[in-house]
């Protein structure tokens, strides 16, 4: 068959994400082509998420691309992802995932050992995420935002220049680009108390529900063990609603025995108080929904 054209944003980590899926089709005989397209969140560079109307920042253009047949299928972070797809479009495959915690990158000089994440007192964090500020208040009150936008590696570099004292980013973006940390202070959140957002480390291929033979040849590349707990984290953002950049964290994980374990974090706004919910169980079947019933209960575990 002629080459699969795909869909992708520009930045280094989605054009990693490209390109590594493009290998990855390359292994069954099936050849890509990239295709750059900008979105509606490379252009806002000036505003916090909170604060661009709408959602799917970083998908809606390529979705509508892809809704037009003017490329085969999009690669996107999946945590970008509306939890519903445009009619006609559907999630075909998803990758493997990364490691979906959330780091703090810190500024060697700004490191105090003896606080609460090496953080100094009354630090200034740059992040644009509210789900990130609000987890972060509940861990240390002190501190204050400054929102930096920007792919991974502008973002390190306005650390570098002292823009902030630390930043939060996701480590699968960090491991992805390979990059080098040791001129910064790293301390990894462990997502089961600092909940990353819903599916945070993992690459969804997205394609038109009627191209049967794009599907047929995703579904090579789909793990499902992964779509298995990423249902569940995305069950969660969905039911409580309010888009991919509320003040929500959710992790899943399964155990060998196939139990499945959830801890999630939610807050109203950036700045109110975090609600945490943990519940596990052999099924994933209402899992999401009586995580959602804790949440609104607001029970502290």
């Amino acid at each position: 068959m002629k080459a699969i054209t795909i869909g992708t944003r520009g930045s280094k980590l989605a054009l990693w994400q490209a390109h590594y899926t493009q290998s990855e089709l390359k292994k069954h005989g099936i050849e890509a082509d990239l295709q750059i397209i900008k979105t509606k969140g490379d252009k806002i560079q000036h505003l916090s998420f909170d604060k661009i109307e709408g959602k799917g920042f970083f998908t809606k253009e390529i979705e509508d691309a892809l809704s037009r047949g003017d490329i085969d299928m999009a690669v996107h972070s999946m945590k970008d992802l509306p939890t519903e797809s445009p009619e006609g479009l559907c999630i075909a495959g998803v990758s493997y995932r990364e490691n979906c915690a959330d780091w703090l990158i810190i500024r060697k000089d700004n490191v105090d050992e003896k606080a609460l994440l090496k953080l100094k007192k009354e630090a200034v964090v740059g992040t644009s995420s509210a789900r990130r500020k609000a987890l972060m208040l509940d861990f240390r009150p002190d501190v204050t935002f400054k929102d930096i936008r920007g792919n991974v590696p502008t973002r390190l570099t306005k650390l570098q220049n002292g823009e902030a004292d630390a930043i939060l980013l996701a480590a699968a973006g960090l491991i992805r680009l390979d990059i080098d940390l040791s001129d910064f202070e790293v301390v990894k959140m462990n997502p089961r108390e600092f909940p990353c957002a819903p599916a945070q480390g993992v690459l969804a291929y997205q394609t038109r529900e009627a191209d049967k033979d794009i599907r047929r040849i995703l579904q090579k590349l789909h793990h499902p063990e992964v779509a298995l707990v990423t249902n569940v984290e995305r069950k969660i953002l969905q039911t409580i609603g309010g888009g991919c950049h509320a003040p929500l964290g959710a992790y899943c994980e399964r155990d060998t025995l196939g139990n499945y374990h959830v801890w999630a974090g939610r807050a109203e706004q950036w700045n109110t108080p975090v609600r945490y919910a943990k519940s596990s169980s052999g099924t994933h079947h209402q899992l999401a929904e009586g995580i959602v019933e804790q949440l609104s209960v607001g029970q502290k575990v």
